[in-house]
């Protein structure tokens, strides 16, 4: 009797799940239906809008930057400007077409997964009423907020970008053209389309199959065995429909793989004038397509390496001007390979097994981080308010951007000082990685699984690890935040009175000098992300609310902005 008791809960269970999969399914499509047309014509109209008005700035400030930096000599300039149209015309064809791409599979896919996502609340009138409700004002709301995104990036990131390339501290070491290599650039960009375009395509359509039924085979092993994705029950629906959608998937990364090789072939230009060899701009055509086909083996498990030749194509090493150190890039197995910047990218969901939902949840978050940061961000900027260092006009100032100086006080000094203190703070506690202001602490086994993270991740590490060296005293590192916040600003930094006092000692000056220049390149590096400004513009606000009511109505407007930034 209790066996078939069990047996019939079991097919129950089974039941269930089928029919909340169905449920899930019908319903996520009809949102989609019903929430693509307005989602996606809001994101498709608001950043076609964005592209083609800010199309005729775009032209100046290249072109003005093109004329004022001294990175580069007259010859060059000039050959940059011969195909300069060709570049505005494949930007104005690119950004709309995945506008258009990214508008309709944004309003339409966001609505269908959010069904699915409302299994994981316990309560099954909850379930009902989410799958319903959820991903419909949410996706719209979200497509603005992606329009607004992309308005920053274009509006704000760029310029900065291109202000960087204009006074770059390595402006003075021209770089000469030889025209007699301008031929080669060109053939050798010629070829690399012609090369690496068809070779990519057939390379990643003929492992396609691959990738599409050991993908199902990961998937459907884990849902016989319960593991990873399928251990909890009300995960199921979930990823049954990632098994529906992975050939989707396979899709999507066989046009990835085909759009990156037209940027990586034209590369093979920029071979040939770093090298001054056009034979090796040949070779580096040849070795990329052998790089695509071994990345690709790595990451679908076929056998290591490649059949196709891979000729040397470096003979000296690029340097980088970033001040950051960037690591090596982690492949398969834990292992670490140097590879250059040039290697071929293919976005390929891992293959590997897949973790459940509890093992997930102890990974820091990257909403954490930003969270975190821009808490920390108001609370540093309270504290600098009330001692009068940082004044109301500069929060305004940065919001209306009318002043450069003052802009750089708040938009790098602000969370540039904000940053030195949760460094100093994890450095005084000991920690082996990241402490952040709520006790949270981020060290390399359970940071967020990001490749952007990444970038950050290490110098940021290696930056504590050379303030912790130093041993810094009081007085230095009171001098040390006066420098990151006000950074070039001395009336301002001498105006401040924190006991900070600069070392007698040049070599120790120098090395604080040089931690400060890398804390603020860090945070104009992290500035040119789009989701940063729209965060950071609600701390701004919160401030000069902070600064206007007094400390008690600001609390909860602080309240209110944190929130805000967690469920953006």
């Amino acid at each position: 009797m209790m066996d078939m008791l069990s047996n019939l809960q079991g097919w129950l269970k089974i039941i269930y799940v089928g029919f909340a999969f169905c449920l899930a399914f019908f319903l996520g499509a009809l949102k989609g239906l019903l929430v693509c047309p307005v989602a996606g014509l809001i994101l498709i109209i608001g950043n076609v809008g964005v592209i083609i008005g800010l199309f005729p700035a775009h032209v100046a400030w290249t072109v003005y930057t093109l004329v004022k930096t001294n990175r580069l000599d007259i010859p060059l300039k000039v050959a940059i400007f011969f195909p300069l149209p060709a570049l505005f015309g494949l930007w104005l064809g690119l950004s709309i077409a995945g506008s258009v791409l990214v508008g309709v599979g944004y309003g339409f896919f966001t609505p269908w997964v959010s069904a699915f996502e409302a299994f994981r609340n316990d309560n099954e009138c909850k379930k009902l009423f989410h799958c319903v409700v959820d991903g419909t004002w949410g996706t719209i709301k979200g497509s603005c907020t992606m329009v607004r995104d992309f308005a920053d990036l274009c509006y704000h990131s760029y310029p900065i970008f291109l202000k960087e390339i204009r006074e770059s501290p390595h402006s003075n070491e021209l770089q000469p053209l030889r025209l007699f290599h301008v031929p080669g650039c060109i053939i050798a960009g010629l070829l690399g389309l012609v090369v690496d375009i068809p070779l990519y395509t057939v390379i990643a359509v003929i492992k396609s199959p691959y990738m599409l039924f050991k993908g199902w085979f990961r998937l459907l092993h884990d849902l016989i065995s319960r593991e990873g994705p399928f251990l909890e029950t009300a995960c199921i629906p979930i990823a049954g429909l990632t098994i529906l959608l992975w050939p989707i998937v396979v899709i999507g990364s066989i046009l990835i793989a085909i759009f990156s090789s037209i940027f990586i072939g034209l590369y093979g230009s920029v071979v040939v004038y770093q090298e001054r060899s056009f034979r090796r701009g040949v070779a580096y055509v040849i070795a990329m397509v052998a790089e695509f086909d071994e990345y690709t083996n790595d990451w679908l498990y076929l056998r290591e390496g490649t059949i196709l030749p891979k000729p040397r194509y470096r003979q000296k090493k690029v340097h980088s001007s970033s001040e950051l150190p960037v690591g090596g890039n982690q492949v398969a197995g834990g292992k670490f390979t140097s590879a250059s910047a040039d290697a071929p990218a293919m976005l390929m969901p891992s293959l590997a097994h897949s973790r459940s939902v509890r093992e997930a949840i102890q990974e820091v978050k990257m909403v954490q981080i930003w969270v975190n940061m821009m808490r920390s961000c108001e609370t540093r900027g309270r504290e600098l308010l009330d001692a009068d260092v940082i004044r109301p006009t500069d929060l305004k100032d940065w919001l209306k951007a009318k002043c450069v100086n003052e802009e750089a006080i708040v938009g790098f000094g602000l969370p540039c000082y904000s940053f030195l203190q949760t460094l100093l703070y994890s450095i005084k506690a000991g920690s082996g990685g990241l402490l952040l202001p709520d006790s949270v602490e981020i060290t390399h086994l359970n940071r967020p699984n990001n490749k952007l993270l990444d970038w950050f991740f290490n110098p940021i590490m290696v930056l504590k690890e050379q303030i912790s060296v130093l041993k810094l005293t009081e007085p230095e590192v009171r001098y040390l935040e006066k420098v990151v916040l006000f950074g070039s600003t001395t009336e301002r930094m001498e105006a401040w009175d924190n006991g900070g006092l600069l070392p007698e000692d040049a070599l120790r000056a120098a090395q604080i000098q040089g931690i400060s220049r890398r804390m603020i390149g860090l945070i104009r590096s992290v500035s040119k992300f789009p989701t940063y400004r729209r965060r950071f513009r609600q701390v701004v606000k919160a401030l000069v609310s902070y600064s206007e009511s007094g400390p008690e109505t600001s609390r909860s407007n602080s309240i209110r902005s944190v929130f805000s930034v967690e469920n953006v």
